[in-house]
């Protein structure tokens, strides 16, 4: 189906439910629809972490593995981007050399960060395709910024448009795009927000990469509500911490070590297990340490000792919380 042929397909689903009044005689049977979805996990103590390899950019594949797995992780949430560990221009050639050294290492490989947001893109195929062939079962997308001069409710109809048809061609190749929840002014930031732009895409195949930083900063005492709300369209977490602090007489989020800041991880780690949400995790190091909070591709010797500790202390902080909650 053409692209055009989807929006006007979605469009008039749109109608469709506004004329026969269909949403609102499905509304009182919306919890137990909702808790059926495929955010569905265990509650055991095993959960599966990834490192975000954006913070060991300065090691290549083989490396990378390797240390990953003497850290203690799980598998590796692998960049594929501009400026990441593979090249989307590259990625037919050298996506199959970074799964297989990760593998060797004795890791998993379900999960990749790409800047993909639209279907028609010029590399979106290629590289959910390798990606897809190589056994991925998730990505992240790139995020949608609103456009100047549109209306916020005809912008975020436009992205859900764009979501549908991604998720569209996501089922066609056997694969999930997760849209991260990040704070700022892009779409999406609050959770609210996500949950509309979502709504119209299969939730199998298009789902969120839940922040709980991000919906800490975003949300505040809210952020239980928030969870609550996406809770069916989780598909993976990304896990870090925060402190608000001020710059130059402003404030902002300040990122901090596992633990050390305003997320309660351990009362946000109950409700996944409450809502049997146990999915990939990635684990993100976004505080100083040496240019590899940014994805330095060149570290001293003293600097890489440096991140590894810092991951392993962090890993190991993860770990016992989630094992407590």
């Amino acid at each position: 189906m053409k692209v055009d042929e989807k929006i006007q397909a979605l469009n008039s689903r749109r109608d469709f439910i506004k004329t026969t009044g269909v949403l609102g005689s499905i509304l009182p049977f919306a919890p137990q629809f909702i808790l059926s979805g495929s955010t569905e996990g265990d509650r055991s103590d095993e959960i599966q972490v990834n490192v975000f390899s954006k913070h060991l950019q300065f090691l290549d594949y083989g490396p990378m593995g390797a240390k990953a797995a003497e850290l203690g992780f799980d598998g590796v949430d692998l960049t594929v981007r501009p400026g990441g560990h593979v090249l989307p221009e590259n990625v037919e050639r050298d996506l199959p050399k970074a799964v297989s050294a990760i593998k060797n290492a004795g890791l998993k490989w379900n999960t990749m960060v790409t800047r993909i947001s639209n279907p028609l893109e010029p590399d979106t195929e290629k590289i959910l395709k390798t990606a897809a062939d190589e056994g991925v079962e998730y990505y992240r997308t790139g995020y949608y910024s609103y456009r100047e001069g549109k209306p916020v409710p005809e912008d975020i109809m436009h992205f859900q448009n764009v979501t549908y048809q991604l998720g569209e061609l996501n089922r066609e190749l056997g694969i999930i795009g997760c849209y991260q929840n990040h704070a700022g002014r892009r779409m999406g930031a609050s959770i609210w927000e996500l949950w509309d732009l979502m709504k119209e895409s299969d939730r199998d195949y298009f789902g969120a990469q839940y922040d709980i930083r991000h919906a800490v900063v975003e949300g505040g005492l809210s952020w239980q509500s928030g969870l609550q709300l996406i809770h069916p369209r989780i598909q993976t977490i990304v896990i870090k911490d925060f402190v608000w602090g001020q710059k130059q007489g402003e404030w902002e989020p300040v990122n901090v070590p596992f633990g050390e800041g305003m997320v309660d991880f351990k009362k946000y780690f109950g409700i996944l297990k409450n809502l049997n949400i146990n999915v990939p995790v990635s684990m993100h190091f976004e505080y100083p340490l040496g240019g590899a909070e940014h994805g330095g591709n060149e570290l001293s010797p003293e600097n890489q000792e440096r991140v590894f500790a810092a991951m392993k202390r962090d890993l190991d902080n993860l770990r016992k919380t989630w094992k407590e909650a």
